[in-house]
């Protein structure tokens, strides 16, 4: 009982947490450089979290995984995630989240791809076809404003983030890993972090790495509650809850960002946002029913 509790607590950690992080990005990047703030994260998070792990008896992979651990590690974060940060510069946190949302799509749709990988069946197509349309009622009617501004950049830089999810998840379900969920993760955090910095520094961002109040907060939460406490709660909650309950953060999450970027941020939220993420949402419900089956294989993996 005590165990299933503390199951419970995780998962509600993990979609009040990873539905704020858009927040927190939004307010980081707007006075920090986008490389070291995204890099600096990881490479504090990455350390503490490995050491913790050590510390409790988990073991370092073989040899042989660092590469197949590098390249999920560069796809997720140092190709993902810093293209969020980017992207947030020029779009409201809210919009970003739902744009994320889309991820299933771009998985199915990578897989499909793949000369042995699974077909798309009629419900992935509706889920698919839906979420163009939930797309196009967001954005639709600022449409010849957006292609003029810097938004089209943040939505360019969205769109890429999500393939390099897809592309990682995608690698990451054939490419068998013999270490820990864990452990892969902190060490990916290390590898891709220390990458973003590099470019950083190399970007001459630097002398604008100064933090103010709140782009310190923002950070040191990044840090520590999305990376650390986010990611181990999510493992914990795969290990002993369901994961069809367990993946519902996924809708959750963008339902917080959207809040949170209105109420603190002052971000609209008109009908047509509000519309278009219902439209989204139920089509990304409607992709992964229809890829029930997969989703369960690479959970039986991690778990």
């Amino acid at each position: 009982m005590e165990k299933n509790l503390k199951a419970y607590f995780a998962w509600i950690t993990i979609c009040i947490i990873w539905g704020t992080t858009y927040l927190a990005i939004k307010v980081g990047v707007t006075d920090l450089p986008p490389f070291l703030f995204a890099g600096f994260r990881w490479v504090i998070a990455g350390p503490i979290f490995l050491g913790i792990l050590l510390l409790k008896g988990y073991k370092l992979p073989d040899k042989k995984d660092y590469k197949h651990i590098a390249i999920v590690g560069i796809a997720l974060i140092g190709w993902g995630n810093i293209l969020v940060v980017i992207g947030e510069q020029y779009l409201p946190s809210g919009i970003a989240a739902i744009l994320i949302t889309t991820l299933p799509f771009w998985i199915v749709g990578g897989e499909a791809l793949l000369p042995q990988g699974p077909k798309i069946n009629k419900l992935i197509s509706s889920g698919l076809v839906l979420g163009v349309c939930g797309v196009i009622i967001i954005f639709g009617d600022d449409l010849n404003n957006i292609l003029g501004s810097n938004i089209i950049l943040g939505i360019i830089a969205l769109l890429l983030a999500v393939m390099g999810w897809a592309f990682g998840t995608i690698y990451s379900k054939y490419k068998t890993i013999n270490a820990s969920p864990l452990v892969s993760a902190s060490l990916q955090m290390i590898i891709a972090g220390s990458l973003q910095v590099i470019i950083g520094f190399s970007l001459g961002e630097l002398p604008r790495f100064i933090f103010n109040q709140n782009s310190f907060l923002a950070f040191a939460y990044l840090t520590l509650f999305a990376s650390i406490l986010g990611y181990g709660s999510y493992i914990y909650a795969i290990k002993h809850l369901p994961l069809s309950l367990v993946s519902t953060y996924t809708y959750i999450n963008p339902i917080i960002a959207l809040f949170l970027g209105w109420l603190i941020l002052n971000e609209e939220l008109n009908i047509n946002t509000i519309f278009g993420s219902v439209i989204i949402i139920i089509a990304v419900a409607l992709v992964r029913r229809g890829n029930r089956s997969k989703t369960k294989s690479i959970a039986k993996k991690f778990i």
